[in-house]
């Protein structure tokens, strides 16, 4: 079992910065790939970056890149989602989800179904 618990979102103006926190425990192997969602209400789940926790491999959905970096301290058993240069279009729920890998071609995207998921973080992004 794997438990995430997400936190660091808020208000902020478009042009602003927020660091999103996903402090992760249980079993490694089930979380060898971590990755952030977005939800915005209307709107389909949307994968915003992932991480293959082992090697530090990203990747980075085309509307975020260059803004966002995802990263982990794994001494401290966290996952972070820096977000800088923020837009409206931003507003969303943020989940934090993580999933075993499944083998060497498994490159961690958040194309694939994620098995553990947080409770979500609002940020809300004005213009």
């Amino acid at each position: 079992q794997v438990q995430l618990v997400e936190s660091g979102g808020g208000s902020v103006q478009a042009g602003g910065s927020l660091r999103l926190s996903c402090a992760a425990s249980g079993n490694t192997y089930s979380r060898t790939c971590m990755g952030w969602f977005r939800q915005a209400p209307g709107k389909e789940r949307e994968g915003v970056a992932s991480i293959y926790t082992s090697i530090g491999g990203t990747y980075y959905a085309d509307s975020v890149k260059g803004r966002f970096t995802i990263s982990q301290d794994n001494a401290r058993n966290t996952l972070y989602l820096q977000m800088n240069s923020l837009k409206p279009e931003d507003t969303a729920k943020y989940y934090c989800a993580a999933r075993p890998r499944f083998g060497s071609g498994d490159d961690c995207s958040p194309g694939s179904i994620f098995r553990y998921w947080g409770q979500g973080t609002q940020v809300t992004v004005s213009s």
